[in-house]
């Protein structure tokens, strides 16, 4: 099968689409024709080697951690799908990027829901819920939230707005009105922030959220005023200042990704896929996600 793998650390353009075995599903697996795999910033960062230091990569790796389609084998153990289901889900290493992928969460994707946008759904589903529940933030309480526009942020402010959580979020000005659909406050990032956020909450704000590690944990502690509700997903120097980093594993993900499901099929929840790209296009992708600048998701679609 064609599989997106690399045998060296270094930027996308040691992306290589070659031919390897196919995957089969273990005890508790299954095996997916995969459809579409999402594009994550996790993913040029395990390329450039920033998670060696806690995260075993055996060359050569593949890559893409998220994914959906449909199952086409069924490991011993698993009672819950069938073959011929659409599902989406996460795999325990990073292969999705591939023609066929081993899935080791899932839950079934509604007939209502496209497999791009189901493919994108599993990591920002589980980063965003767990980061809420870390940093601890209440219905009535107010969240500041730098980075609101990518995949992530998308899903911090649609279910912070669910769970009656008011949130402030930086994006550049051309991103204001995408916030503004997804129920925040919008505002700039760069110098300023702490006086532009007293404008919008003057009561204060009582947590907040780095999702873009773009260097300013000091001055969301200062802005919040208590560096244990200061939570980041992207800079790992957060607990030198006293803040929170959040990291997998995932926690109780079955139950997130029908959530999310349920959501979508409901209209509660909504995730924008800016682009496309095919498995030869990888590279592509993923140099598009370094630049940092993505509304919602990318996605890889296979088939």
């Amino acid at each position: 099968m064609k599989a997106v793998q690399f045998s060296e650390y270094g930027g996308p353009e040691v992306l290589h689409v070659v031919e390897v075995d196919e995957p089969h599903a273990g005890p508790g697996q299954v095996r997916i024709a995969v459809r579409a795999a999402g594009v994550n910033p996790s993913d040029w960062k395990r390329l450039a080697g920033q998670y060696r230091e806690f995260e075993e990569v055996t060359f050569p790796s593949g890559i893409g951690v998220e994914a959906s389609g449909i199952v086409d084998e069924v490991g011993p153990g698993v009672s819950n799908v069938s073959v011929g289901d659409a599902v989406f889900g996460c795999g325990e290493h990073a292969m999705a990027m591939a023609q066929y992928a081993v899935l080791t969460h899932w839950a079934k994707k509604p007939d209502d829901l496209s497999f791009e946008v189901a493919g994108g759904l599993p990591v920002i589903a589980d980063t965003a819920t767990r980061a809420l529940d870390e940093v601890g933030v209440k219905s009535g309480e107010t969240l500041l939230v730098s980075g609101a526009s990518g995949g992530i942020g998308s899903a911090v402010l649609q279910f912070a707005r669910l769970r009656g959580i008011t949130v402030i979020g930086t994006a550049s000005a051309q991103k204001h009105d995408y916030l503004r659909e997804l129920g925040a406050i919008p505002t700039t990032y760069g110098p300023g922030l702490a006086e532009r956020v007293r404008e919008l909450a003057p009561k204060g704000v009582d947590a907040a959220l780095d999702l873009a590690g773009s260097g300013i944990i000091s001055e969301l502690i200062e802005i919040v005023g208590d560096p244990s509700r200061v939570l980041s997903v992207a800079d790992f120097s957060a607990p030198q200042y006293g803040a929170k980093f959040s990291s997998g594993p995932p926690k109780d993900l079955e139950r997130v990704l029908a959530d999310v499901a349920r959501l979508c099929s409901e209209g509660l929840f909504r995730l924008r896929v800016e682009q496309t790209f095919p498995l030869e296009q990888t590279v592509e992708a993923q140099e598009v996600s370094a630049k940092g600048h993505v509304t919602g998701k990318l996605i890889i679609s296979v088939a």
